[in-house]
C-alpha cells in the first residue's frame, strides 16, 4: 500500500511521462477513400479514420494431433480506428478489435477495446495520454500495430496488453524520449485472473496496478534505435511481476533492417499462465491453479531485405523459455524450480507492395514452431506446429 502510495505521489507531483504506444506504422501517405470520392486535394487532420486487415488462407499442420491438419480462410486481424488533432494542445485516439467479445472489464470498457483516450500537449516537449491504452512495455515488435505480426511470440501473446490508465511523455532531446505510465494491472478481477483457491492466504492487491518507465532512443542518424522499459505490477500486497524488455533496431540501410528483442518476467503468481498449464495438478473443479515463481526468458530477432523496389524477403527467430525460479506446494504436491519448457519459432515469406505511397502488402509467409518439454513433465510430449499461410495487409485509410 505505501509502495502504491508513493507511485501515486509521484505521478501527483509531475514525475516523468509516456504517450500512447503502438503508434508505429508505415508512413501513410495514401490518399484516404473518402478523398478519392469526393477529389479532395487535401484534408483535415482532425479525423482519421482506418481499417486494419490482416487476412489469408492458412494451411496448419503439426505432429501431435492431426484433427489440427487442415486449412481455412482466416482474418487474423480487423480493427477500426479513428484519430484526430481536435486542437494544438488536444488530440483523441480510439481502436477496437471487430473480431473479439465485448465483455467490460474493471475499467467498464469492453475487452475489444485496444485504445480509447485524451492526449494533451502540456508543452512542446511534455505530453500526457489519459483512457484505455497499450502498456508502454518495451521492444520494438511489440510497438508495431498488430496487423503486421504473422505471429506473436509467447510472451507477448500471454501478455495483458491494453488496460486503463494515465501516461506521460518527456521529450529530452530530439532523438530521446523518456516514459512514464500508471495501468490498472487487471482487465478482470483477481479471482478471475489467478485461481490461488489453494491458498486462502492470498488475495488480491487494493490498488492493483502497473508502473512502467520506458526510454526510446534514436542514434547514428537513425542508424541504431532503441525501445527499452522496465515494469512493477502488484499482483497481492506482498507479490509482484517485475518485467523488462530491451528492444534494439539496426537500419544498415534503406533495403535491409533488424531487429533484436530481449523480454524476462519474474512473476511471484504466474500472470503469463503457461507454467499454470504445464502443472500436474488441476482445481477440483478441472480449472486450472495459478503457479507461483513463475520466469520466462523470450529473445526475438527479425531482418528484412528488400531485394527489389516493391519486394522484401524476411526471416525471423524466437527462443523462449519458462521456468520455476523458486519451490512451491500446491494442495500438499510439490512443485520443484527448475526449467519446464522451451519453445522455438522459425518464420520466413515474401511480401509485395503493389502501390507506392502505401502499406497494402500480399504475403506468402511459411511459420513454424517448436515445444519442447523437459523430463520430469512425463506426461507432456514434445510438439511442432507449421502454417503456410497466403494473404493480405492492409491499414486501408477510409477518411
Amino acid at each position: 500500500m505505501r509502495k502504491n502510495l508513493f507511485f501515486l505521489s509521484l505521478l501527483l507531483l509531475g514525475g516523468i511521462t509516456l504517450m500512447a504506444q503502438q503508434n508505429h506504422t508505415h508512413a501513410q501517405k495514401e490518399k484516404s477513400v473518402y478523398q478519392r470520392i469526393t477529389n479532395l486535394e487535401t484534408k483535415s487532420n482532425r479525423f482519421n479514420l482506418f481499417l486494419n486487415m490482416n487476412g489469408s488462407f492458412d494451411a496448419e499442420w503439426n505432429n501431435k494431433n492431426s484433427d489440427y491438419n487442415f486449412g481455412h480462410f482466416n482474418m487474423r486481424q480487423l480493427r477500426i480506428e479513428a484519430k484526430g488533432n481536435i486542437n494544438e494542445r488536444f488530440s483523441y485516439r480510439w481502436r477496437q478489435r471487430l473480431n473479439r467479445p465485448n465483455n467490460p472489464g474493471v475499467d467498464n470498457m469492453p475487452t475489444s477495446i485496444d485504445i480509447a483516450g485524451l492526449g494533451v500537449n502540456i508543452t512542446d516537449r511534455f505530453s500526457m495520454f489519459a483512457g484505455k491504452q497499450c502498456a508502454a512495455y518495451g521492444g520494438i515488435e511489440f510497438d508495431l500495430n498488430p496487423i503486421e505480426i504473422y505471429e506473436y511470440s509467447d510472451m507477448i501473446e500471454n501478455m495483458s496488453n491494453f488496460l486503463t490508465g494515465v501516461n506521460f511523455a518527456y521529450q529530452l532531446s530530439p532523438n530521446h524520449q523518456l516514459q512514464f505510465q500508471i495501468l490498472n494491472s487487471l482487465n478482470h478481477g483477481f479471482s478471475s485472473t489467478y485461481n490461488t483457491s489453494y491458498d486462502p492466504r492470498i488475495y488480491g492487491a487494493k490498488i492493483p496496478l502497473v508502473y512502467t518507465l520506458n526510454w526510446n532512443g534514436n542514434m547514428f542518424d537513425e542508424a541504431f534505435q532503441t525501445r527499452w522499459s522496465a515494469s512493477v505490477m502488484s499482483q497481492t500486497s506482498k507479490k509482484h511481476m517485475f518485467y523488462m524488455a530491451f528492444g534494439n533496431q539496426l537500419n544498415l540501410s534503406k533495403n535491409f533492417d533488424m531487429f533484436v528483442d530481449v523480454m524476462y518476467s519474474r512473476e511471484d503468481l504466474d500472470r503469463k499462465g503457461i507454467i499454470s498449464r504445464l502443472l500436474p495438478i488441476q482445481a477440483p473443479d478441472g480449472s486450472i491453479y495459478t503457479a507461483q515463481n513463475a520466469n520466462y526468458l523470450s529473445f526475438v530477432a527479425k531482418a528484412n531485405i528488400r531485394f527489389a523496389p516493391r519486394w522484401n524477403w524476411f526471416i525471423k527467430g524466437m527462443y523462449e523459455t519458462a521456468s520455476v525460479g523458486k519451490d512451491f506446494t500446491i494442495e500438499r504436491r510439490f512443485i520443484e524450480k527448475g526449467k519446464f519448457s522451451t519453445s522455438l519459432g522459425y518464420f520466413t515469406g515474401i511480401e509485395y507492395y503493389p502501390m507506392s505511397n502505401s502499406n497494402l502488402h500480399f504475403f506468402l509467409t511459411y511459420v513454424g514452431r517448436s515445444f519442447k518439454y523437459e523430463k520430469k513433465l512425463d506426461y507432456m510430449k514434445d510438439f511442432n506446429t507449421n502454417r503456410v499461410s497466403l494473404g493480405f495487409i492492409y491499414q486501408l485509410p477510409m477518411f
